[in-house]
């Protein structure tokens, strides 16, 4: 296209990060720069930027309406979370090829700075989808007397935060599940599956630590597997439109009859994908990580355990609290800890108190004689007795030792 004596129309954005990469959140002020570059004196009726974000999500589906009969029905909906609109150079004209009050632009390049802030409100993430998306841009044009306008459009990111620090998304996600197989009128032993992972919430590049126990009582050979995948759902007119795209995945060892696998913090790693999107009305974005155990023959046994992908990295405190803690309890649960077989006793009484210290708490205590009076006097005598009282003495043997217990059925004996 013949843009006459205008060379260039470009927009910039100040960015607020190290990258220069145009990122922002809900309340944030954008700012940036059109820059425009001219080989000869022009003449310009106005210079104006539009900024829009907006979801839309749009698919067609086919229907019969009888024999021979058949036709397209379209699904659209948008949501629309701002819309900006500014003129840099002179003015909103109704006659577009008047000569009267147009601004000179002279030759070179010149730069005009443009400033707008997001909503307060929560604005959804970008992200580009099968059958929708949400999206932010800048667009400028140029208007001039008897050209037509030059248009350029240019997006930036908005991430809707998601720390991953809040109690929700710290807690552990756990399942258990079991499975018998039939065929005809032989039934063939269960096959069980229990998986566990730390936390609900995490970003991307992260590796999930899946904890899981999976017991093979048939009479098949099965293979453990896990999936990390995403779920796009689009709303239009009532109706639903889903995609489940996969993210990530891991084999285990094939598991033959009798036998049983655990894992112990087996590792899938989070691949750089879209932060989950929770918040719009009519696109969500989910992600689940699926243990599971392949079947030949039947249908798969799988959990189902809810992820959150977010913004915000985990916290080293809140990191150590809650794998220490969840750590802990699926070792305990699924894999068998085992406690030292002796532990060390604690210190003696005469090594803590001395009998000195004893005797003295036992004596009046006439700078406390306020206190004393204001105690009721069982009260006061209990607490002086108790003061340095030693323990029970310490034993190694349990004098209620728990009796163990495995109510888990064991695989037939073959």
């Amino acid at each position: 296209m013949v843009l006459g004596k205008v060379k260039s129309l470009t927009i910039s954005f100040d960015c607020l990060n190290d990258s220069n990469v145009p990122v922002y959140s809900s309340g944030d002020t954008v700012s940036g720069r059109v820059s425009l570059e001219v080989t000869g004196e022009i003449r310009v009726k106005s210079l104006k930027i539009h900024a829009r974000g907006h979801a839309k999500v749009r698919w067609t589906e086919s229907r019969n309406a009888g024999s021979n009969t058949a036709y397209t029905q379209n699904y659209t909906e948008e949501v629309e979370y701002f819309n900006h609109k500014d003129i840099l150079i002179g003015q909103e004209r109704d006659d577009d090829n008047s000569e009267e009050g147009l601004h000179t632009i002279h030759s070179g390049r010149h730069e005009y700075a443009f400033s707008f802030e997001l909503p307060q409100t929560p604005l959804a993430t970008s992200f580009e989808g099968r059958h929708g998306s949400v999206r932010y841009w800048v667009k400028a044009e140029l208007h001039r007397p008897w050209f037509l306008p030059v248009k350029l459009k240019k997006e930036f990111t908005v991430f809707e935060h998601i720390d991953i620090n809040t109690p929700s998304l710290l807690s552990p996600q756990a399942g258990t599940k079991e499975k018998t197989l039939c065929c005809w009128f032989c039934t063939s032993g269960p096959i069980s599956l229990s998986a566990k992972i730390e936390r609900k919430g995490y970003t991307p590049g992260e590796s999930i630590q899946i904890f899981a126990e999976i017991e093979n009582c048939s009479s098949r050979v099965v293979v453990p597997k896990a999936a990390i995948y995403q779920t796009q759902a689009f709303y239009a007119k009532g109706k639903m439109k889903e995609v489940k795209q996969l993210v990530a995945n891991l084999r285990g060892d094939s598991l033959s009859s009798g036998k049983t696998e655990t894992w112990n913090g087996k590792q899938l790693k989070i691949p750089p994908v879209s932060p989950s999107i929770l918040d719009c009305s009519i696109i969500r974005v989910e992600y689940s990580l699926m243990v599971y155990v392949d079947i030949p023959g039947a249908m798969d046994l799988f959990l189902n355990l809810p992820l959150v992908i977010g913004t915000i990295p985990l916290h080293p405190f809140g990191s150590r609290t809650s794998s220490v803690s969840s750590q802990c309890s699926m070792n305990m649960n699924w894999l068998g800890l085992t406690l030292p077989e002796r532990p060390e006793a604690p210190p003696s009484y005469a090594e803590v108190v001395t009998e000195e210290q004893r005797q003295s708490s036992l004596a009046p205590l006439g700078a406390c004689d306020d206190f004393e009076r204001a105690l009721p006097g069982p009260l006061f005598a209990y607490i002086q007795e108790f003061r340095f009282l030693p323990p029970p003495l310490y034993s190694e043997i349990d004098p209620n030792p728990d009796q163990p217990t495995d109510d888990r059925p064991s695989c037939p004996s073959r």
